[in-house]
């Protein structure tokens, strides 16, 4: 089955309600990102918050929109804070996005990220690797890089959607979003965004934003998607390199979102 095609008036759409609604995202990420994705939630209209202590975690994901779970610098301790906070999430009907970080490679993160399948993802976003891995297949990823190809990658999304009942959106040179039965590719973009740190953690932050909007979740997600390769091939455009690329990206973020 081919997939459909984004089009102009789902981003357009999903535009108007980032900055509509301004949904506050619980972002529990990792430490390299939290800046660039607190300024990118903030580029298209939504809140950020980065709260990650057990005592507070699952307050705050109770009170958030949508929570973000990313694995990236995991340990103990931020595991079970995690934990906490999806459990909290869920009780109280608050969608969560799981963000599964070099899954398949490294086993804490393994064996927590597919427990925590049990607890009913509004969505999984992950590169090709990530997804395959986290599908019970043998991916070929190295760390938190991918060397599959979304598009191989698409099979196993597409189970795991199913299995689930979820959004999963396996990202790389094309974007695939399923949920299974449906499925949206999302073109666009640049190489330079796999050249700075933390675009594919904060698309996972904007598609936790996009699960608390209201409508069809898998066109919601698949717009946040679009939004993120449209700045991006923007920001490419305007920039010699990686150094001028972030604030070109944020800047063509906003405005995209703003226009």
């Amino acid at each position: 089955m081919q997939p459909d095609l984004l089009n102009h008036a789902q981003l357009a759409q999903t535009s108007h309600l980032f900055r509509s609604r301004t949904p506050l995202v619980h972002c529990m990420t990792n430490d390299v990102v939290q800046t660039f994705t607190a300024n990118v939630l903030l580029a298209v209209g939504a809140s950020p918050a980065m709260v990650i202590d057990i005592a507070e975690a699952p307050q705050f994901a109770a009170l958030a929109d949508a929570l973000l779970i990313n694995v990236g610098t995991l340990t103990e301790a931020r595991r079970d804070a995690m934990r906490a906070a999806v459990e909290s999430a869920s009780a109280a009907g608050k969608p969560w996005v799981l963000d599964p970080v070099a899954v398949g490679a490294l086993t804490l993160r393994s064996e927590f990220c597919q427990a925590l399948l049990a607890r009913g993802p509004a969505a999984i976003r992950g590169n090709a690797s990530e997804i395959m891995a986290l599908a019970g297949e043998s991916g070929g990823g190295r760390g938190v890089d991918t060397t599959d190809t979304a598009a191989a990658a698409l099979p196993a999304a597409r189970r795991l959607a199913a299995d689930l009942a979820t959004i999963v959106a396996v990202t790389g040179e094309v974007d695939y979003v399923t949920d299974g039965p449906r499925t949206v590719s999302v073109a666009g973009g640049s190489p330079l965004m796999t050249r700075v740190v933390g675009t594919g953690c904060a698309l996972s932050a904007v598609v936790a934003a996009a699960c608390a909007l209201p409508g069809d979740r898998l066109q919601n997600v698949s717009g946040a998607c679009g939004l993120m390769k449209r700045a991006g091939g923007i920001a490419a455009a305007a920039s010699a390199g990686p150094g001028g690329f972030v604030p070109a990206f944020l800047d063509a973020l906003y405005q995209e979102v703003d226009a």
